[in-house]
Formats: structure tokens, sequence, C-alpha cells
């Protein structure tokens, strides 16, 4: 076995940015290992004997969950649903495109929860509730006799399921009652579960989808999406809890682009003055958020949140062992061990840094990240040893507009490594534009537009029902006002009023150009919103756009980042980075010119798109540099072994092909050639 410092040569820092930025709990997987347990322990604690109260009386609560930043609020949620899946159905609730849309994005969140299978469970967490209501776990005399429930007995035929179901609730006021029950009975159908399921999160769906569910209209109304979430607690009486989960809450906007809390705080006080069950509502939100809209809260809210869980500092003692998790799997490979289960980092380093005794997570491993590059600098090539634990102290050693392009270099090349990481994400989590209602995609396309630098956005060209489908900006090169509107919902009813919509936008001159950007079928000819659709964007001025998947995929990360930045929790070499530096970065790194939608909306250079094939291998040769650039000093083999680990779709011969690429193209080099290829490391070679 090799040194330990040997391996530190060879190895990542394991102090990986990436994992500093948490997000949906069920996209993505939290590692058990690194997890403290005497971390917010007393949180948990708390939170626990609250989900327990409403699994008893079935009474709903609210708990604010409130932390400064990098305390891990994200995380405890992730950590939670970890915890207590077994006892409670989990939703996690990401922050809403506007005001307008907040009921319906509740909605979707919630049954797109719902629909996630827990860990050791073969039903969805949908299926679970459903077969866990009363009235199919109340059995009858006659029904104990034959040892048969009645979900057997009902499942095989429709109109006795919905006729059980309104005569177990007649008194709970279930909202549209035959569709609503018709839908949980084509839960139950393997084939039209899948339609079950969008119905239930409100996608607008198709008349032909309508027709096989039997159903006359989607929901289409922010009423109609709250009473159908209404309607999972008024029946909800005897299952175990469903716990919402509103992550980094004080990111939400409304259409002005304004934090305002009131909207949301009234859904919250509904839920407990409509008498619904069941429900554990868990808001988090940065304290210093808190404290500025707190008193832009009605006293009638605030009385809808039952307690306020604060997670407090951490001490060294718990940052020690935070360290010493993420240094155990390079210890586990050192013969002889090293002496100290945080090695090569010391007690000493985090007393210097935090005299008061006091941290958070964030902070401890930005400060584990910095001296283990450090010591692994150290070992690899002689340092200053007058340098200074803080970060901030560089040393003046004449070559400060090199050190300064180093440093650029591996900011923007361990952003690139944080973009593949969401980019993936996004490719795993969106199968189908369809997922996201058009408000989010506006909302996408809007920040990504911006950090381009497009001028004059504003959100609602169109008015009335769909102006939550549109915006407007400014050509960047021409004084002229582009329109935007966004559909990809099926209806062919929705599509005609849109249509109106967009032709009473033309008729008032709000705009120059109108893009269309729809990827499903807008019709035929025999359709009305068909027949304006030709009127509108056939030899004119006005233009349909057919979106690709793989568009939708960057806005939807870039999204996520910006989230992420908007809460504070944002990580980039070290560094919090704030929306401003965020959209600089994007901008420095040349990413979203990438972007085929964005390429037809502005003046962007268009690419030439390459293979499936040769992107992923462009993809993977990136990776290769980046990490480099960010590591400096690192084994050939681990390099090609974190490659193959992330990109799946390539093996270690086609990676050994890159790297040697990249060291003919001498971007990087081999520090020791002379050594077996097996010790081989590689290094940066920074551009002068």
């Amino acid at each position: 076995m090799a040194s330990i410092d040997e391996i530190i040569r060879r190895e990542v820092n394991p102090f990986d940015p990436t994992t500093f930025k948490p997000g949906n709990f069920w996209r993505e997987k939290q590692d058990s290992r690194l997890t403290v347990d005497s971390i917010h322990q007393e949180a948990i604690a708390e939170i626990e004997e609250v989900l327990d109260l409403v699994a008893k009386d079935h009474r709903s609560r609210t708990l604010l969950l409130t932390g400064d930043t990098g305390s891990g609020k994200s995380y405890l949620l992730g950590r939670l649903k970890r915890a207590f899946n077994r006892k409670a159905f989990f939703a996690y609730i990401g922050p809403w495109p506007n005001n307008d849309y907040i009921r319906r994005h509740i909605l979707r969140y919630t049954v797109d929860s719902l629909m996630q299978v827990s860990e050791g469970q073969k039903d969805s967490q949908l299926m679970l509730w459903l077969k866990s209501l009363s009235a199919f776990t109340k059995r009858s005399l006659k029904q104990r006799i034959f040892d048969d429930s009645v979900w057997q007995l009902l499942r095989s035929n429709r109109q006795k399921f919905i006729r059980h179901l309104k005569d177990s609730y007649k008194e709970a006021g279930i909202y549209n009652a035959d569709s609503f029950f018709g839908v949980l009975y084509d839960l139950t159908d393997p084939e039209l579960y899948p339609l079950a399921c969008e119905w239930l999160r409100g996608d607008d769906l198709s008349e032909e989808s309508l027709q096989e569910l039997k159903i006359r209209r989607s929901i289409e109304t922010e009423e109609a999406a709250w009473e159908t979430l209404s309607n999972l607690g008024r029946i909800s009486t005897e299952t175990q809890p469903i716990v919402l989960c509103f992550d980094n809450t004080e990111t939400g906007i409304n259409s002005e682009g304004d934090f305002n809390p009131q909207p949301f705080f009234n859904v919250n006080t509904t839920i407990h003055n409509d008498g619904l069950k069941n429900f554990l509502i868990v808001i988090s939100f940065l304290t210093d958020g808190w404290k500025r809209v707190i008193d832009r809260i009605q006293m009638s809210d605030k009385a809808g949140i039952h307690r306020e869980v604060h997670l407090k500092r951490i001490n060294l003692d718990q940052a020690e062992a935070l360290w010493a998790f993420r240094l155990q799997p390079l210890h586990s490979q050192a013969k002889p061990q090293p002496t100290s289960s945080i090695f090569p980092l010391t007690r000493q380093a985090l007393e210097i840094k935090f005299p008061g005794g006091k941290t958070d997570p964030r902070n401890t491993l930005i400060l584990g990240g910095h001296l283990f590059d450090k010591y692994k600098k150290s070992i690899i090539a002689p340092i200053d040893k007058d340098d200074e634990l803080d970060e901030g102290n560089n040393r003046n050693n004449g070559n400060n507009a090199n050190d300064a392009n180093d440093a650029n270099d591996k900011v923007l090349a361990a952003f690139k490594l944080i973009w593949q990481d969401e980019y993936k994400k996004a490719q795993v989590k969106i199968t189908k534009i369809s997922l996201l209602a058009a408000p989010e995609l506006i909302r996408m396309l809007a920040e990504a537009l911006a950090a381009l630098q497009f001028q004059g956005i504003k959100p609602k060209l169109l008015s009335g029902k769909y102006s939550g489908h549109s915006l407007s900006y400014e050509n960047p090169n021409q004084q002229k006002r582009i329109g935007i509107v966004w559909t990809e919902d099926p209806s062919m009813t929705s599509f005609v009023h849109i249509m109106n919509a967009c032709q009473k936008v033309i008729q008032q001159n709000a705009c120059e150009n109108l893009y269309l950007i729809r990827g499903v079928t807008v019709g035929n000819g025999k359709l009305a919103g068909y027949q304006i659709y030709k009127q509108i964007f056939t030899n004119s001025q006005h233009r349909h756009i057919k979106p690709t998947l793989s568009s939708v995929h960057y806005l939807a990360a870039y999204h996520s980042l910006v989230n992420s930045a908007l809460a504070n929790e944002l990580v980039v070499a070290g560094k919090p980075v704030s929306l401003k530096e965020l959209e600089a970065l994007i901008r420095d790194a040349e990413i979203l010119d990438n972007c085929t939608l964005l390429q037809e909306l502005g003046n962007l250079q268009k690419a030439d798109i390459p293979t499936s094939n040769e992107a992923n291998l462009k993809d993977v040769g990136e990776f290769l540099l980046n990490v480099v650039k960010t590591q400096g000093y690192l084994s050939k083999n681990t390099l090609n072994k974190n490659a193959v680990r992330k990109f799946s779709e390539v093996n270690q011969i086609q990676v050994e092909q890159l790297i040697q690429q990249l060291i003919k193209e001498n971007k990087i080099q081999l520090v020791n050639p002379n050594d077996p290829p097996k010790d081989h490391l590689v290094c940066f070679i920074p551009k002068l």
C-alpha cells in the first residue's frame, strides 16, 4: 500500500465544491456516509416530535426552518427525508416562477414527489398513499370473514371504486369528486398510471388523453389546482403524514421580480383554516431573509406557523468530524495509517480560523479544501513557509499577473465542472419538455437572457389567463422589441386561446417580432387555433421556433444554479457566488452560447452541431482538462477512473486516448514520465 502523501499526490481533493450545493432530495442522492449525526441533531429531534404529533392526531402543522448562509438547511431537508420516509411521505417544493402560479406550482411539485419510489419500496409514494386511505383499510365484518380487502374488490370496477370513495368521504366536501376519484382509480391501471399522474399534477392534457381518462377537462386554474391539492388532505384522515418541504423560499418571486411573501403564507394559512389533514409544512428560510420579510406578513398568517426551528452553528468537534468523514476514503488506502483522522489537516487550523469555537458546515468544508490543496502543493513543490492560513494573503513574488491568470483559470474550470454536473442532472430529470410548466420555462428563459445581457426583459407580454406563458425583450443589435410566447400544452382548446392572445398583441403593436416557442403539434387546418397560427406565423416577420430538449436542459441547469446563487448556496473554487458573479461566469465560460434556442432568439453565433459521440468525447475532454486545472496535480489513473465514473458512455481506453491528446496539445503534461505508467502524475500547464 502507498503512504498517505503518495495518495494525496494522486487523488482529487475530497472537499469537492460540487457537493456543497444540495437541491431536490428526490433528484440528488445524498451520501449518508458523509453525515455527521451530531450536527443539527437537536433540530431533527424537534422536527420529528412535530411529525409524530401530526401522525397521532392528523392535524396539519407548519414549521419554519431558519439558518444562516452555509448552515445546511437544504441538506437537512434531504436528511429528514432519509430518516423519516418510513413514516411519512415527502414532497420537495422548489421556488415558484411567480405568485400568479403558486398553487399550481405546489400541486405539480407535490405530485412529482409522490410519484417517486422510496428506498426499499416497490410502489411509488403515491400508490402507497392511495392504498393506505381509510376507505381501503377499514373492513366490514363480511370482508373480514372472507379475508379480502376492499382494495382488491374494487380495483376491478371503476364505478364501484368511485362510488365507494364518494360514500366513504361524503362529509369531506370533495371537489370535482367524479373526476378526482376516477383519476385515483386510473392510478391502479399501469397503462393509465402515467396519464393519471399528468392530470393530477396539472398538465393541460389533449382532448384524446382526457377521453382516455373519461374526464372532461384538465386542471387549468389556481382554484382548481388548490382544490385538487386540498382533496389529498380531505381524504388523508388516517394515512401517514405528507411532509411538504419548501426549499429556498425567499428566492420565489412575483411577476415584477420581487419577493412578496404574503401570497405564499396565504396558502399556508388556508391549509389550516380549511382543516386539511395530515400535512406537515416545513418552510426553509435564511435567517436574514426571514427578518426582512416578517413585518410584511399579516398577523393571522404568522399564527399559522406553529414552531420555528433554528439551525445552530456547529462546534469545532463537529467540524473536525466533518473533515474526518471526507478524508476517511483516502486514509483507508494508506499504510501506515495516519496518526490523525484529519491528516493532513489540523485541529489548530480550525482554532485559528474560527477563534470563537463556532462555524458552519459550508465554511468548514471550504477551509478543508483550501488547506488540502495547500498541503498537496507542499509535497509536490516547495512553497513559501511564510504563507498564512488565510487564503486572502497572497505572496508578492513578481508574478502577480500570472498568479491572477492561474486563479481565474481555476475558477472558470471549477465552474465548468459544476456546470457539467448540473447539466447531467437536468438530462436525467427532464426527459420531455412538457414536464415543465410554461411559467417555469418562461422564467428559465428570462434568467438566461439576463445572463447574456439582453436588455428590457419584461414578463407578461400576453394579457389574461396565459400571461405567464410570455415575455418580451429588446433585440441586442436592433431597436426592436421581441415578444416570446412559450406553450407546450397539447390541448388544442388552450392553443386557440393563446393564438387569440397573440393576435391581440400584434394588433396592439406591443412588439415588432413575435416568436412562438412550441415543440408539440400546432394542429391541422380544421382547427381554429391552427388557422390563427397560420395567419400570424406564415410569410411574416413573426416566427415559430421548435425547441430542442437539449436547449431546455441548458435553461434548467442554469436555473438551478440561479436558485442556488439567490439562496447563497453556490460555491465555486471555495468562494460563495452571487447572482451577478454567476452571470459573469456563465458569460466567460461561453456555455449558453451552445444553446440552440438562445441562438435562435439572439444574434449568437451558431455553432456546428456535433454528433452524439463527438459531443460526448468533447465533454469528457473538457472534464479531464478542468479536473487537472482545479487539482493542479493528480494521478493519470485517478483522472481516468473519475472520467469513466462520470461518463458511463466511455471506457478507460477512450479516456486514455483523450488524456494523451491533451498531453500532445501541451495543455497538460506528465510530471514523472520515466516512472512506470501506473505511477504517472499529470499537471496543468498554464498559459503565459
